[in-house]
Order: C-alpha cells, then structure tokens, then sequence
C-alpha cells in the first residue's frame, strides 16, 4: 500500500520502498473516504428528499402543471453534465474539478431553497443538477486514483451502505424537514454536510500533480453529446406522459437524439481530447460492464418505483414508512456488497460476481413478478433480499471492473461513462416498466369496471384507497398487482440481458493484485 503516500498524504514515498508507517496511509485513505461517502450521500438524497417535499412546494409556489420540470431539470443537467465533468477531471487534474462541482451544488441548493416561483426554481434545480453531475463521477473516479482495485473491494461496503441509508432515510428525513422546519430546508440541509466535505477534501486530499493539457477541450463533441443525451431523457419522462409515445413530439426528439449522437460519434474520432474517448469500448471488460451497468440501472430504480406502490396499494403499508418497506431489498445489497468486496480483495478474483449476480438479480424480478393480492410482506420481503443480493454482486464491480480496464489517464471518463450508462439504463427503466404498469392497471380497471374514480390513476394511495367502494378497491388491487408482474417481467428481461454479459467478461488481473499486466487489453 505504499503507493497510497503519493496519493493522500501529500509526501511521496521511494518506490519500492515500504512506508514508514504502514498505518497512516490507511487512515488517511479511511479519512478521504468518509469525506467522499458524504458528497456522495449528497448526491443520493437530493431528489429523494425534494420528491417528499414537492406537494407542499407546488402548495405555496403554485405552477402544478410544470411540477415534472422541478425532476425533469435536475435529472438532465445531472445526465447531460456527467461525462464531461469526468473528461475535465482527465485533463485538469480531479481535485480542483471536484471542488467546483460541489460548489456548484451547493450554489444551486441555496438558489432553489430561496425560489420565489416555479420558473426559478427549475432553473436553480438545473444548476444544482449541472453540479450532482460531478459529485458521483468525481468520487469514483477518485476512489480510482487513490485506491489500487484489488483493495478498492474493502470500501465497497461502505458504498452499499451510503446507498441505504439514502433510500431509507431520504423520504423519512424529507418529511420530517418539510413537516417542522419548512420544504425551503429540504435544499437548506445540503449546505451543512456540503461544507464538511468541501472541508475535509480540501485539507486532507492530496493527489499528484497533473500537467494541464495542452488541447482544447472538445466543445462540439461536449455540445451533441449535451444534446443527445437530453433528448432521450426527455423521450423517456414524457413518453406515455405527457405524450403519446407516436405523438411528433417525441418522434422529434428521437430523431434530434440519435442525429446528435451519430454526429458525437463522429466527432470523436477526430477531436484531439474526445469528451468520451471511443478507444475505452474498444476493451470487451468495459463494454460489458457499461451493458451490465445499463441493466442494472434499469432495474434498480424500476424496482424502487413500483415496490412501494404494490406494497401501499395492495398490501395496505403505509406511505409515511415508504423508504422502510425497501429495508429487504437494501440490507441484503448492503452485507452481500461488503462480502463481495472482502473476497475481491483476498482472492483478486472478481468474474463469478457479476454471473451470480445477475442470475440472482433475474430470480428475484422473476420471483416479484408472481406476486399477486394475496403475497403477503414476509414473502415480498424474502423476494426483495433475493433481488437486492443481486444487485450487492453487481453495484460496485460494475465500477470496479470497468476502472481496471482502461489507463490511469483515463479514469475519470471511465466512471463518468459507467455513471451514465447506468443512469440512462434508470431513466428507460422507469420509463418502460412506468408505461406497462400504467397501461396495465387501466386496461385491467376498465375491464373490471372499477369506475371513473380510479381508471385514469395507477398511483392511488392506501389512505384514498380506503375511501373506494369495496368492489373498486378489490379492482384496483388486481389492476395494481397485475401492472407489476408484467413490470418485473421486463425486469427478468433486463437481468438475463446482464447474465449474457457477464458470462463474457474475461478476469484480468486487477492493479495492485501482483505483478504488472497489461490492463488494457482489447478483445
């Protein structure tokens, strides 16, 4: 580990030398980490703390009809902004580009928290948005710089967990804010654990030096891949929405999508710093990890959508403990994640991981997919540990393996691709799976006459449900139960899509497990 000196301690150590004190590198990793783990927290409970507050926002700043801008803003600058914060970091040098998108968060966190109207605060979330886009490239592609991927499986726990306690706490925190201190602090609350981090990575985070480059940044290719990625984000948050998947709407934005990213495609073959350089698919690990990645995003944020629903709608749970109903599902990712770290690091083998969990991530989905009005929460709950154990195999080798595949120089473009293959696989997951569920329980109201109170609603709670007539409630809870089968059954598409993958991936040794290998190998 004495290779860690150079990276968090500000001294360099003599190579081949074994540090002096063998415990400091550590600690000072350990300490960078924690620094890390909070930007990411950061990133992670944003919207899930803003979704709980956007009833009383819309209450006191009006503009309901532009409500899905308030998401729809963050979530493309977040998207759009995400490769090009990693090339930055490349060519820059990581720490500097790190600080300024926390900056540009927590700027943007202020502006929203002070929004006097709707249209200012999609814009302010659009600036807080440009800045989450460096917060999750900039810890991984740091966590790369500073941490050999052999030893990187010890943190990988601490990940897993950061991700729980955001999706549990998240909504419950977000209340409790909105309830006793105003939604204006669910933005607020960002400042205090933002200056802690922008604290601790200034004072304890050395990396080398890096010469700055000498080429341009590559502002056509930044400018169509801006372009095209926001198009197919839109194309998914208002398809089936607010229009028609054939209305010319999305139709054009399909098109603009895919000219823009054919031209990026293009581009990037002549520019002298490409934004996302083609060379890096060129290695089959990466690739594949970038489709796993994708499916594994797909499914992910699926299954936290519409878990919860079936579970209010259908099983009664109420909506206050919605992040607890999820506990299975992220307790089981949280302890197999950590295993699987521990014996990467020991074994420096890595391939089984993303089979096996792939496989189990397909059985769960498939094992979902059966339940029905009368599952009851301890078989959901056992279902939902089988899909998160899952996910605990694939969340951090997914990064893990695609960061070993390519050239130091090119780690920060390998995180931000990985980050935006999986957030874009989110964005088709909760599109696809939104549509066919939504289309599902209103065919399935319709043909059991559930009436005018529930045809056109496929998100009713258990509190309005329990206002329904008994026969309409009973129609909606097979209409609900019935949308998340054929919802999970795209899901089990997705998993065995990423089993395909993984079944590809070849094991190359991981820096720092042994002697030097050639870690760029092509297929």
């Amino acid at each position: 580990m004495s290779d860690l000196k150079n990276a968090v301690g500000g001294k360099a150590a003599v190579a081949g030398r074994p540090a002096e004190k063998p415990g400091t590198p550590q600690r000072s990793v350990r300490v960078v980490m924690l620094a890390l783990m909070i930007t990411m927290l950061l990133a992670m409970l944003d919207n899930l703390i803003v979704g709980t507050a956007m009833p009383t926002i819309v209450g006191d700043l009006g503009g309901l009809e532009h409500l899905s801008w308030v998401v729809t803003a963050y979530t493309l600058a977040t998207a759009a902004s995400t490769p090009i914060w990693g090339k930055l970091g490349d060519m820059y040098g990581r720490k500097g580009i790190f600080l300024t998108s926390i900056v540009i968060f927590l700027i943007g966190s202020v502006l929203s928290g002070m929004a006097q109207d709707m249209g200012q605060l999609i814009g302010f979330r659009a600036v807080q948005g440009l800045g989450a886009g460096g917060l999750m490239v900039g810890v991984m592609a740091i966590i790369g710089d500073l941490v050999p991927p052999r030893e990187r499986g010890k943190y990988q726990g601490m990940m897993a967990g950061v991700m729980a306690i955001a999706m549990i706490g998240g909504p419950l925190v977000g209340g409790t804010i909105t309830d006793h201190l105003g939604w204006r602090w669910s933005f607020y609350i960002n400042l205090p654990l933002g200056a802690v981090a922008l604290a601790m990575v200034t004072i304890v985070l050395h990396l080398p030096k890096r010469k700055a480059a000498k080429a341009k940044v590559d502002y056509l290719g930044a400018g169509l891949l801006t372009l095209g990625i926001t198009a197919i984000v839109l194309v998914t948050t208002w398809g089936g929405t607010e229009y028609d998947w054939n209305s010319a709407m999305i139709m054009e934005l399909s098109a603009i999508g895919v000219a823009s990213l054919v031209g990026f495609l293009f581009v990037e073959t002549k520019a002298a710093e490409p934004i996302m350089p083609l060379h890096i698919f060129r290695n089959r690990n990466f690739t594949l990890m970038s489709v796993v990645g994708f499916m594994s995003g797909f499914v992910m944020f699926g299954a936290v959508l519409f878990l919860p629903l079936y579970q209010q709608s259908v099983q009664g749970a109420s909506a206050t403990n919605s992040g607890l109903l999820l506990l299975p599902m992220l307790l089981s990712m949280m302890v197999v994640s950590l295993v699987a770290g521990r014996v990467t690091t020991s074994t420096g083998k890595y391939k089984i991981f993303p089979v096996v969990g792939s496989v189990l991530m397909a059985t769960g989905l498939f094992l979902l997919s059966r339940m029905d009005v009368d599952t009851t929460r301890f078989t959901s709950g056992v279902y939902m540990a089988v899909l998160g154990a899952g996910m605990g195999f694939l969340m951090q080798i997914t990064m893990l393996v695609a960061q070993n595949s390519v050239e130091m120089k090119d780690m920060g473009v390998a995180s931000s691709a990985t980050t935006l293959f999986r957030t874009l696989g989110s964005s088709f997951g909760v599109a696809i799976m939104g549509a066919l569920f939504t289309g599902r329980v209103q065919d399935e109201m319709a043909a059991r006459g559930g009436g005018a109170a529930t045809e056109k609603s496929a998100q009713l709670d258990a509190a309005s449900l329990a206002k329904l007539p008994e026969a309409a409630r009973e129609a909606y809870q097979f209409a609900v139960s019935s949308g998340t089968h054929i919802a999970f059954t795209v899901g089990v598409v997705a998993g065995l899509t990423a089993l395909f993958a993984s079944v590809f991936v070849k094991e190359v040794p991981l820096r720092g497990a042994g002697p030097a290998t050639n870690q760029a190998e092509s297929v």
